[in-house]
């Protein structure tokens, strides 16, 4: 990825933030911006000085989630409502250019992953390492915490992670969405030898992908309603099978057919489902395609409820029907899978914008007749790398 061209002010800035750890109110800090009516606009926004424990980083790389789209169309994910004014944005690399009192992890200077939830370290589910199920995590681009889609953004240093200086920005941004398969997997664990099914062929179902590949699972099949998508994964995975789903089937038909992708025998069905797009149709179609016994992970973000679930299906097959809430414990691992070369994701990333371009990314991101898979959003590497 060719660097992109970058303000010439901010070359002049980087010795002031070694010396003095000051932080001039006039720099430029242009962030993506929701509001609670459904309008997306780049602004200024003020530099934050890092308190005791706190860093600020100059973010470099930020993936696009489905999230971000759906806070802007929608205004909430479930419980999760846009209620003011939020930078979004959580899928986030950059280069550390001040520390406040106390931090030790990380120093200026220092390339780093960003995790993006920030709990609350006091209560039951925090202090049993649940931490992902705090309620009161400050979670970055969900209001009312500012997310990383700005020039400039401080954040708490414990949950920083400095990059091997192999790894680029945007595979450090990739970090976050590597996170939430590497959750699913920890609960749903892939088994070496035996098959997994892979519903959704969107950024997180072919990460799933990947990670499958990597864990010695097979046959892996992926589905998906849109067969570009599907061309995309043959060709990222190139062992994995394909099945276009058929709208016009019903989900025990369609269940049916994918069975037989596996093999004939009842042992030869999948007894693994990673479910990945979160839609009720194909929850039931995963639902009808696992073997008894069988497990599916539901990854993706559905509706608030879902009424049709095959329930007494689900009881006498002895299906276990389980969710994940983000992840936690993964970016050193994360970080050591890219960086060993475990698994490969630079090809996910298909179009890159500048920061100045944010609208016009988070806008090109949410048609899907562009054929993007994951958009990053960057800012010139060129003038970090010598700070």
């Amino acid at each position: 990825m060719a660097p992109l061209s970058f303000d010439a002010t901010m070359s002049s800035l980087k010795d002031s933030f070694k010396s003095s750890g000051d932080i001039p109110r006039t720099l430029p800090n242009p962030a993506l911006k929701v509001t609670a009516d459904h309008n997306i606009r780049l602004e200024e926004s003020p530099v934050l000085t890092p308190e005791k424990g706190e860093v600020l980083i100059h973010v470099k790389a930020t993936g696009i989630c489905g999230s971000d789209v759906h806070f802007w169309k929608t205004g909430q994910i479930g419980e999760l409502k846009v209620l003011g004014d939020c930078i979004l944005g959580h899928e986030s690399a950059g280069v550390v250019i001040a520390v406040g009192n106390g931090v030790t992890n990380v120093a200026v200077g220092d390339r780093v992953a960003i995790e993006p939830g920030v709990p609350c370290g006091k209560c039951h589910y925090c202090k049993s390492g649940d931490y992902n199920l705090c309620h009161d995590v400050a979670f970055a681009g969900v209001y009312p915490y500012d997310g990383f889609l700005q020039r400039f953004m401080v954040h708490n240093a414990e949950y920083v992670f400095k990059l091997p200086d192999n790894m680029t920005f945007s595979q450090g941004a990739l970090v976050e969405p590597l996170s939430v398969v590497m959750h699913a997997v920890e609960r749903a664990p892939l088994q070496f030898g035996r098959g997994v099914l892979i519903f959704g062929a969107g950024p997180i179902g072919l990460i799933s992908l990947e990670v499958a590949r990597a864990s010695g699972a097979t046959p892996i099949v992926i589905a998906d309603v849109a067969p570009q998508r599907l061309e995309f994964a043959k060709e990222f995975v190139a062992r994995c099978k394909t099945y276009l789903v058929d709208i016009r089937k019903t989900p025990e038909e369609n269940a049916k057919q994918i069975r037989k992708l596996f093999g004939e025998s009842e042992y030869d069905a999948p007894a693994k489902i990673l479910e990945c797009t979160g839609v009720e149709s194909s929850v039931i179609t995963a639902c009808f395609a696992v073997q008894r016994a069988g497990q599916v992970m539901v990854v993706g973000v559905g509706r608030p409820v879902m009424n049709n679930l095959p329930f007494m299906h689900i009881s006498l097959a002895e299906i276990d029907l389980t969710f994940i809430n983000r992840y936690h414990d993964t970016w050193p691992a994360g970080i050591r899978a890219l960086s060993e070369g475990v698994i490969n994701l630079d090809s996910l990333v298909t179009h890159v914008f500048p920061l100045e371009q944010a609208v016009e990314a988070l806008t090109f991101s949410s048609d899907v007749r562009n054929g993007s898979i994951k958009v990053h959003i960057v800012d010139d590497e060129v003038v970090q790398e010598e700070m």
